[in-house]
């Protein structure tokens, strides 16, 4: 193996492994640094729901052999009322995604070290030069790309990540099988992607149902610490216990059983980023918060935070030959044009949304019911204008309190 790299990128997820793909397509050296062994890869990491949408299969070339199945809508639910988009999806077998990326960049040219712990930066006199891993293994490159997620050694150590405990959102599916897809009393989920908003299965947060074919389905539930879920959650209720609270009121359930022998547990941070590098360094994937603020997609922004850091490596090796903080701030702005474009508006609409009770949930299935079907991905985009069609004067309450939160920090909202 070489010890010297163009690039060396920590982590082998989605982000990292697509970043290895387009750099070793580009006929760059680089190498992937990924703690979990081979032969377990990706059980330690298996932590996605694995829902996306065309966008992302095609612009990515991902095959339809790591699909589970092909969803033709995206169901909203609250606690009485749902909505239905037209809109074609994929759920996918995110233990084979990341395995065929992996694969995929190795046959580009890209080499992979598993049982690699990354464990901190090398810099020599003030220059990042490489990485170190394991107890005392040294890896050399010219670029340094952390794609760990919320682990974020490398940014950590560069004093580029800067996660915020209030923002930390946790997550737990199940595999299911012998789910009533559609039951009478609620929409048909037969070929669906299915989001829940309704405080009393995820206070501060949404649960999910995603068709996998049959009468199978992934099953979890998401919410975020923050005041939200101080104001709504049952005392000493872990994340494990509102989903099966759910699993025990919701008839959907009554004939389900577990196929999976473990949960998939995940972690995300929900918040602005700051700056995502520095001289020689870049910070990827959900080493950045890049999952979606309003509905937690991740793999796609994912995705395109790998190609716009692979663009600015690109550019930084070949057309400049300067990795200078200045010239490495390109991922900076490709990212906030190209992967999370109005990404502050759409966190508005986050804490706007979680900060709502059931009943309001409930009034805003209607109303979209009543507009047209472009309203939801107008929204979706942060248009202001379609934002406005759906707010009420008794809606001024949730603002004042928004305005608090974001003027004077965490307030109690138990008023």
């Amino acid at each position: 193996m070489s010890n010297r790299y163009d690039v060396i990128i920590a982590g082998a997820g989605p982000a990292g492994a697509q970043c290895a793909r387009d750099l070793a397509d580009r006929g760059y050296d680089v190498v992937v640094l990924e703690t979990e062994a081979e032969d377990e890869f990706p059980a330690q990491s298996n932590k996605s729901t694995g829902g996306t949408f065309a966008s992302m299969m095609t612009s990515f070339g991902i095959p339809d052999d790591v699909v589970m199945h092909a969803t033709g809508s995206v169901v909203l639910e609250s606690p009485n009322e749902h909505f239905i988009q037209d809109q074609p999806g994929f759920v996918l077998d995110f233990e084979a995604f990341k395995k065929f990326l992996v694969e995929d960049g190795r046959h580009k040219g890209a080499e992979y070290r598993f049982d690699a712990r990354v464990r901190d930066p090398i810099v020599e006199d003030g220059d990042l030069v490489g990485v170190r891993y394991n107890r005392d293994q040294e890896v050399f490159g010219e670029i340094v790309i952390d794609a760990t997620g919320p682990a974020a050694p490398l940014a950590k150590d560069l004093g580029i990540a800067n996660l915020d405990r209030e923002n930390h959102a946790i997550g737990i599916e199940y595999l299911f099988e012998g789910v009533d897809l559609n039951h009478p009393e609620f929409a048909d989920l037969t070929d669906a992607m299915m989001l829940r908003l309704d405080h009393e299965y995820a206070p501060g947060g949404y649960s999910w149902i995603f068709h996998t074919g049959d009468d199978t389905a992934k099953v979890g539930i998401c919410y975020i610490q923050n005041e939200r879920y101080q104001e709504n959650a049952i005392h000493d209720r872990t994340v494990d216990g509102y989903l099966e609270h759910w699993l025990d009121t919701d008839p959907r359930f009554e004939n389900a059983r577990q196929i999976a022998e473990s949960p998939v547990r995940g972690s995300a941070h929900v918040q602005p980023p700051g700056s995502m590098s520095t001289d020689s360094f870049m910070a990827i994937g959900d080493t950045v918060p890049s999952v979606d603020p309003v509905w937690g997609e991740g793999i796609y922004k994912c995705m395109k935070s790998a190609r716009a850091a692979a663009m600015t490596a690109d550019r930084c090796l070949t057309r400049t030959k300067n990795i200078s903080a200045e010239e490495m701030g390109v991922y900076d702005d490709l990212w906030n044009e190209q992967v999370a474009p109005r990404q502050d508006r759409r966190l508005m609409m986050t804490r706007l949304l979680y900060l709502a009770p059931n009943e309001r949930y409930d009034r805003l299935m209607q109303d979209l019911n009543k507009l047209s079907r472009d309203t939801l991905s107008d929204i979706n985009d942060g248009s202001k204008r379609e934002i406005v069609k759906l707010l009420y004067p008794s809606d001024i309450s949730y603002l004042w309190k928004y305005w608090r939160e974001t003027q004077f920090g965490s307030v109690s909202y138990s008023s």
